[in-house]
Parts: structure tokens; C-alpha cells; sequence
């Protein structure tokens, strides 16, 4: 399962929403994405459907040779062109459709699609306005309640899960703290996931030195693709003093 999230270096992930494939950001990223700056590339968002799911996967393996992992955001949004798939239970929330009922949906699909399956426990920090709060009607744990974090990663990893994503929400003004990265870090020794918040470079060094395995990055590059480089060359310097 971890040829995608090896626990002992760092990478860089992009996530494509789907719903931004008729913009010329879109082009720009794919352009950028050719050129190898990720090591990753996820494909999500809140509201999109599957045809654009198909097409964005076909277009993302025409144009990288890096793996395509689902990010969804429903259980529809599933395509048998990646290469696989974060399996998410929300496990900061107590909404039970969010823990299981969705994979309950999913399954049969994923199985169908001989997609594989990365069993992730999603925590959402922060801000409770985030779409992801908003579509899972759950209430995400502040970003000062480190403990809470990590027993909820604790618990996580307990359960069986693999992978552990801290998500600050897409947009978000901050990203998850360095205290909370480090206290999950020392804890568990499954690959740490970091998305939400993170609009410069120089933030990369912080995140990685506190623990993150992959960091994520996506409503920046919407804004300006050729940023995606100098994250990448964020990302290989850390990959290169370890």
C-alpha cells in the first residue's frame, strides 16, 4: 500500500478539481505538470461528476507518468482511470455516513474499477465554514486542540488505517500548525498527509521538518500554476538534506 506514501521521505501532491477543467488555469496546470514538478497527483472536489472525473484522469495520464489517486468528496466520484484510490473516513467528525456509510456505497464501484485502496483516516482542522465542513456536516476540531488531534489519530491508526490526512480545508488561511504535525508525528508511524493553507514555498521546510510526509497543494495553483515549480523545488531540497 505505501509504494504511494513511503513513511521516510518527503513529496509533493497537487489536487485537481475537476470542476475548474474548462479554465485556462486548468491548461496552464497541465502544461506544469508535464514537466514532473509533482510527485503525486490527486483528483477531488466538492460537488463534481464523474464524466469530468474520466476526462481529468485521461488528460492527467496523457500528460504525467505520476501516479492519479482519488480524492473524492462522494462516492461518485470514482474513475476506473486512476491508479487508486483514498479510501476516507472521516474520523474527526461523528457523522456516520462519513466514517462508513459512503464506503459502503463506494465499494462495490471501487472493486468493479480493481482500484486500489489507500484506507485513510481524514481529520478536518480549524475552519467549521470549509466546504468539506459544510458537504459532511461534521464540525472540525480546532487548531488548537493538539491532544484531541492525536488521540483522534491514535484511534485512527488503531482501527487500522494507513494513512493519516490533516486537512486545514481547501483555501483555508492557515495551514495545520507545526505543534499539532509535530505532536501527531511523534506518535504514529504511518505517513502523515498535509493539505489546506499553504500558499508559499517557504512554508514546505516547516511542514516536512515537523513530520509531514506529503504536502498537498491545489486552490494556489488555481490561482497561478507556475507557482507548482517552486514548490517542487521546495519539496526535492528537503528530499535531498534527508
Amino acid at each position: 500500500m505505501n509504494c504511494y506514501f513511503p513513511s521516510d521521505r518527503a513529496q509533493l501532491a497537487v489536487l485537481v478539481d475537476p470542476d475548474h477543467r474548462d479554465t485556462s488555469s486548468y491548461e496552464s496546470l497541465l502544461i506544469e505538470l508535464r514537466k514532473g514538478y509533482a510527485d503525486l497527483i490527486f483528483v477531488g472536489g466538492s460537488t463534481s461528476k464523474q464524466d469530468n472525473i474520466d476526462e481529468v484522469c485521461k488528460e492527467l495520464k496523457a500528460v504525467s507518468k505520476r501516479p492519479v489517486i482519488l480524492f473524492p468528496g462522494n462516492p461518485f466520484q470514482l474513475s476506473k482511470y486512476a491508479d487508486a484510490i483514498l479510501t476516507l473516513s472521516l474520523i474527526s467528525g461523528r457523522n456516520p455516513e462519513f466514517l462508513i456509510g459512503k464506503m459502503v456505497e463506494a465499494a462495490p464501484i471501487i472493486h468493479d474499477y480493481k482500484l486500489q485502496a489507500i484506507p485513510t483516516g481524514y481529520i478536518m482542522i480549524g475552519d467549521a465554514t470549509s466546504a468539506a465542513a459544510y458537504m459532511s456536516g461534521t464540525t472540525p476540531i480546532p487548531r488548537n486542540q493538539h491532544g484531541i488531534i492525536t488521540q483522534t489519530t491514535l484511534a485512527g491508526v488503531m482501527l487500522g488505517l494507513r494513512t493519516i490526512y490533516l486537512e486545514a480545508g481547501s483555501g483555508a488561511g492557515q495551514t495545520v500548525s507545526k505543534e499539532t504535525i509535530t505532536a501527531v508525528s511523534k506518535v504514529v508511524d504511518v505517513p502523515i498527509i498535509v493539505g489546506g493553507g499553504i500558499t508559499h514555498p517557504e512554508q514546505i521546510t516547516q511542514l516536512i521538518t515537523c513530520g509531514a510526509n506529503t504536502i498537498v497543494i491545489g486552490s494556489i495553483l488555481e490561482r497561478d500554476p507556475s507557482l507548482l515549480q517552486h514548490f517542487h523545488n521546495a519539496v526535492s531540497f528537503e528530499k535531498s538534506v534527508k
